[in-house]
């Protein structure tokens, strides 16, 4: 099996509901993304799935996110938009992009900080 990972990043303002402290106020960050995937087999060039393929798809998806309000986003409109549920969102988002490309969404991590980071995975 291979492994692969990218890193990127996006902007955007949050609260968190149902939490009791400063961050159910309103406030940003500066989102960091690493997506991981994996495959068992690699195309003529020896690449599991060009990475410039992997990034581009990624960024399109952020764009949805970027520069947002997550509250107001339909993916959050009923859960809060934690790390823990972005990553989870992306996670889905990617399965369903990269499905029938011969990868599979390992693990998607997104940071917070650079001191707080939150996975997930299947």
């Amino acid at each position: 099996m291979y492994r692969l990972t990218i890193h990127t990043a996006f902007a955007a303002a949050h609260n968190l509901t149902h939490y009791q402290g400063d961050c159910e106020n309103l406030h940003g960050h500066n989102w960091k993304v690493e997506v991981s995937v994996s495959t068992d087999s690699l195309d003529k060039a020896g690449l599991g799935i060009d990475f410039k393929i992997l990034k581009k798809e990624t960024n399109d998806l952020l764009k949805t996110l970027d520069h947002k309000y997550l509250n107001e986003l339909t993916p959050f409109k009923e859960i809060s938009p934690s790390s823990e549920n972005i990553a989870r969102h992306l996670y889905g988002e990617l399965t369903r992009i990269f499905s029938g490309r011969g990868v599979k969404v390992e693990m998607v991590t997104v940071w917070e900080s650079d001191f707080a980071a939150a996975s997930y995975y299947e």
